[in-house]
């Protein structure tokens, strides 16, 4: 009796018995993905799109192109962060103000306040006290505006009776040059002035209503907003990060708070002093004193100056009462105010705050001068607990 060969293309048993328990209506392939999920490493997470691939093999072509993107990137931000600079600048100083502004909010909550009537609260304080410089500011410059218009004539009737003027007048032929002044062309130059001193007027009000708008944003918002940031960093990093984070924070807050102590407290003797020696607009001159003492290094003189020259133009005993005042009021701020309430929360060494004060100046202006001294605390902390650490222990 023949016996026949077993036909190796026939399954075998154990294949017979595995095909057969695939289940019914499976797609092609299906096993495949079987073999994939088994061969997945373990943590890895299969998500609502699938498994993951294998990493694309590098060769000389995907290095090249994918260089060529970075920089075509990198460049794009460039562009990018050039065109927005102005916005950005903004958002800066909004951030920098709800920085300082966000303990003020933490101390109202801790009184009980919900969180947007504390954040109100915040806001219209500070509303309050940016109105009430301007009122201080405001008619001063229209009073004496209107004044000078007023006496214009009797300045002008005064210089044409005076020899030497005339003489000048003639010598540097002035009238026929005056004459020219009044031609179209500089009458359209004029009107082109005017035209962008509104602008100039109408861009302020729309920076000043956006830091305004984006402040309130980012308190309302703050405690999100520096979850979501360290929400970026690696999770083995995190807790270190949220602690130097945490500090940064509180310096610049500490920072915003004792530069505001200090400035009231300047604007306030200077009030009292203006009144005792009789200056005028005493109000306005205290207002002008505190917003220039804000400024780090220079801001005090600055005010100081401002003031002895409108005593100085009132009397000159006055004016030497002002300057006395405000040597012995510096000496005093600079060795006793100043030490107790910034060092303690903000230690910055002299050299470094200068220096710091002078680029922020050349880079961003006064707004740059006044976020100087707390990015320079910043990258202090991080320097100490994050960099030198780290090259002592190589």
């Amino acid at each position: 009796m023949a016996q026949h060969e077993p036909d190796e293309a026939a399954p075998r048993p154990a294949e017979r018995e595995q095909h057969d328990s695939k289940p019914p209506g499976a797609a092609p392939g299906a096993d495949d993905a079987t073999d994939a999920t088994q061969q997945r490493p373990a943590g890895a997470d299969v998500g609502r799109f699938g498994i993951p691939g294998r990493p694309l093999r590098r060769n000389s072509f995907l290095v090249g192109f994918t260089g060529a993107l970075g920089v075509l990137l990198a460049y794009a931000v460039y562009l990018g962060v050039r065109n927005a600079a102005g916005i950005l600048v903004l958002v800066v100083i909004a951030l920098f103000l709800a920085v300082g502004l966000h303990p003020a909010v933490v101390r109202l909550r801790s009184w009980g306040f919900p969180r947007g009537l504390a954040v109100a609260t915040v806001v219209l304080i500070v509303l309050a006290l940016l109105a009430a410089g301007v009122l201080a500011l405001v008619p001063p410059i229209v009073t004496q505006s209107g004044q000078f218009v007023e006496q214009l004539p009797s300045y002008l009737e005064s210089l044409r009776r005076n020899e030497t003027v005339n003489d000048l007048v003639e010598q540097f032929d002035l009238m026929r040059r005056a004459q020219e002044a009044t031609s179209a062309d500089m009458v359209g130059r004029a009107l082109g002035g005017v035209l962008g001193g509104a602008q100039l007027v109408f861009g302020t009000v729309f920076r000043v209503l956006t830091v305004l708008v984006l402040t309130i944003y980012f308190l309302v918002y703050f405690d999100r907003l520096r979850n979501l940031a360290y929400a970026l960093v690696p999770r083995s990093r995190r807790q270190r990060v949220q602690l130097i984070g945490d500090e940064v924070l509180t310096k610049v807050g500490a920072y915003m708070v004792g530069a505001l102590a200090i400035a009231v407290l300047a604007g306030a003797s200077t009030f009292v002093f203006a009144l005792i020696v009789g200056l005028p607009y005493p109000f306005a001159l205290a207002v002008v004193v505190a917003v220039t003492d804000l400024i780090p290094q220079i801001g005090a003189t600055l005010g100081a100056v401002i003031v002895s020259l409108v005593g100085f133009a009132t009397d000159p005993s006055v004016g030497i009462a002002c300057v006395i005042f405000f040597v012995v009021y510096q000496q005093v701020e600079n060795y006793l105010i100043y030490p107790k309430i910034m060092r303690r929360s903000v230690q910055v060494n002299e050299v470094a705050a200068l220096v710091a004060a002078l680029l922020g100046v050349s880079l961003v202006g006064v707004i740059g001068a006044l976020i100087a001294i707390p990015t320079v605390a910043a990258i202090q902390l991080i320097l100490r607990e994050v960099v030198l650490p780290r090259q002592d222990a190589r």
